[in-house]
């Protein structure tokens, strides 16, 4: 079963808008690349000895009608000024030999940097709780960040996230996802 274990990873995101909502998460998945998958979403778990790849390299990769396993967060709403916001956090351990993990956040109300701080801190506390790392949960994810750092068991920490407000009473979708390749 190693086979079916992913060897790369890449993030993504995207925003689409249309009158129909299933419409606009079609066009969200277009402005991601990942429209031409079958996409399975699976959870949270970044495979040991996984090489992080940039979109433009995972996309080339990508195989029309294939099934594709990812980790995503989606948002949608037809509110007119609503903010709407999707991220993924993902949290990498010093050893490569060791798994790590993806967190997928999405919330209404809060700004690309709040989701996306949100969605690192959680991959990052999961991963931290797994290699025995100690932290206050109710610390900044500044504070929190440099607990990691020292301790030298967390490697880096990213997210992908997206935003957008609605401008009209449209059904407008965001996505974030982590794309697995095998």
């Amino acid at each position: 079963m190693h086979d079916f274990v992913p060897k790369k990873i890449f993030f993504t995101k995207g925003v689409g808008t249309h009158k129909d909502e299933l419409h606009s998460f079609e066009r969200a998945l277009r402005d991601a690349g990942i429209e031409k998958c079958n996409l399975v979403q699976v959870s949270s778990i970044f495979p040991p000895q996984c090489k992080m790849i940039s979109k433009a390299q995972g996309l080339k990769e990508l195989v029309a009608g294939a099934i594709t396993f990812c980790v995503m967060s989606r948002c949608c709403s037809n509110e007119p000024k609503r903010l709407l916001a999707a991220s993924v956090g993902c949290a990498i351990p010093a050893d490569k030999n060791s798994y790590g993990y993806i967190s997928e956040h999405h919330a209404y109300g809060a700004t690309e940097k709040q989701a996306g701080d949100y969605a690192e801190d959680m991959a990052a506390a999961m991963l931290a709780s797994t290699l025995g790392i100690d932290f206050n949960v109710d610390e900044s994810w500044d504070e929190k960040k440099e607990i990691f750092k020292i301790s030298g068991k967390i490697v880096r920490t990213r997210n992908v996230t997206q935003s957008t407000i609605l401008k009209n009473n449209k059904y407008t979708t965001v996505i974030a996802a982590a794309v697995f390749i095998f």
